[in-house]
């Protein structure tokens, strides 16, 4: 009775209920879907280094929001970027130095740079004043699948000493590696924090008879590789006391990139740089304060969730709602607010629609009602009026025989109404046209 009185039917509100169940279901899906995961994995470096200390730092930072980040230790840069390419390697994003990769790879892309890192290389003996004078010597240039292996690779071979030639490159890893230079055995070592430790760094700084290789052709270095910074160690800057180093030194190197698949979810991508803002912001002996995490563009676009970030920061709720709550309001109105937008004139149109409908249903009798009157008043023809009033029985028969809803009995009754009238009116017209033919006028009184 209820659906009769509004002016519905049964197939209209199954319809309509069909209809919002499935904008619903669609609703909740994409809301669970969108929903930022707890753990993500990301690819540091060797145990102990700097991009695994990175990389833990993120971890405590991540946790106070309740996300769980896992640190992977790996040979360095070359490893991150095989692990980040490999769709079957479960890792979300990695540290890498800008200029190792082949060129760019498919899903992967950049948030941004988190830091300087030159490479240092150490030496014993009098002062090297270039890269080719290394040449025949013993250099250990950093284990397989790491950056500094690569990028030592690239500088040596600019300067014309490679793996064919007399010079002993050897492979080997940073402890190993500082090992055999503090007893002689090799002449000279390529270090770069991907790999080492910061102790390494302060042991062989501090250690007599041990020079840091200054690059007296940064700028050349430079313009050959783009993706290298001249960066200066000012003198004393390590220990004033002892003057270390006693000179300014000029040194060249990458920036450290995040580099992620491009499935990384915004809310976690905006926290991550966040979390770079705190551990890379600082000032350093290399880097001003809050100049990292920073936007440069070498082996792959920064993706436009990172640049969002830098160009206004984090999503709106995120910048005063904790991030689990945060998250939650931004899916409920993204998922459900269009569903409702969507489903409220949708739900409006449907019982419109319907009524129009049956309204044009009853106005099609009126229609064809008004034209069969018009033609009954003024049909004089006895046959062609027989075959209008059979018309007429058609249109009452069909009539009858409608089914409208309650909502629309007023226009239905009166149809009916109105077909009664059309008959009243043709009895009268046919009386009064028996009344005026020939024979009738002859039979009447004086």
């Amino acid at each position: 009775m209820v659906l009769e009185i509004f002016g519905v039917n049964r197939v209209l509100v199954f319809s309509a209920t069909v209809l919002m169940c499935l904008l619903l279901g669609g609703a909740v899906y994409y809301f669970i879907r969108s929903a930022p995961p707890r753990t993500i994995t990301i690819t540091s470096g060797p145990e102990g280094s700097l991009f695994q200390t990175n990389a833990i730092r993120y971890a405590e930072v991540l946790a106070r929001h309740g996300v769980k980040l896992k640190v992977l230790t790996s040979h360095g840069s070359i490893e991150n970027l095989q692990r980040l390419s490999d769709p079957s390697f479960n890792v979300d994003l990695g540290l890498v130095i800008a200029g190792v990769s082949n060129g760019p790879a498919p899903h992967l892309v950049s948030l941004g740079s988190i830091s300087h890192q030159p490479i240092l290389i150490f030496y014993h003996g009098p002062t090297v004043p270039l890269l080719s004078d290394f040449a025949g010597k013993r250099l250990a240039i950093g284990p397989p699948g790491s950056g500094t292996r690569a990028l030592a690779l690239t500088l040596l071979q600019a300067n014309g000493i490679s793996t064919n030639g007399p010079t002993q490159l050897l492979d080997w890893d940073p402890d190993k590696a500082t090992s055999a230079f503090l007893n002689g055995s090799v002449d000279a070592i390529f270090l770069m924090g991907e790999a080492a430790s910061s102790a390494i760094f302060r042991e062989l700084l501090h250690t007599p008879g041990i020079q840091l290789y200054n690059f007296t052709e940064s700028d050349a270095y430079t313009r050959r590789f783009n993706f290298l910074h001249v960066l200066e160690l000012p003198r004393g800057v390590i220990d004033l006391g002892s003057n270390v180093p006693p000179q300014n030194i000029a040194l060249v190197g990458p920036t450290v990139d995040l580099i992620a698949r491009d499935t990384l979810h915004p809310a976690l991508s905006d926290l991550i740089l966040d979390a770079a803002r705190e551990v890379n912001g600082r000032a350093t002996l290399l880097q001003k304060k809050n100049e990292f995490p920073a936007p440069f563009e070498h082996d792959f676009p920064i993706s436009s969730d990172a640049s969002r970030f830098y160009k206004s920061g984090k999503q709106l709720f995120y910048r005063f709602l904790p991030f689990w709550l945060a998250s939650l309001t931004s899916r409920v109105l993204v998922a459900f607010v269009p569903m409702l937008v969507l489903a409220i004139p949708v739900v409006k149109f449907i019982p419109a629609f319907y009524r129009w409908r049956v309204r044009v249903r009853i106005f099609r009798w009126y229609r064809a009602l008004l034209s069969l009157e018009k033609r009954l008043l003024v049909e004089a023809d006895p046959d062609k009026r027989a075959h209008l009033l059979q018309r007429l029985e058609e249109i009452e028969d069909n009539v009858n025989h409608m089914r409208v809803p309650t909502f629309f009995a007023d226009q239905f009754y009166t149809l009916r109404s109105s077909i009664m009238l059309v008959r009243q009116a043709e009895e009268r017209s046919s009386a009064a046209n028996e009344q005026t033919t020939p024979g009738n006028l002859t039979n009447q009184k004086p």
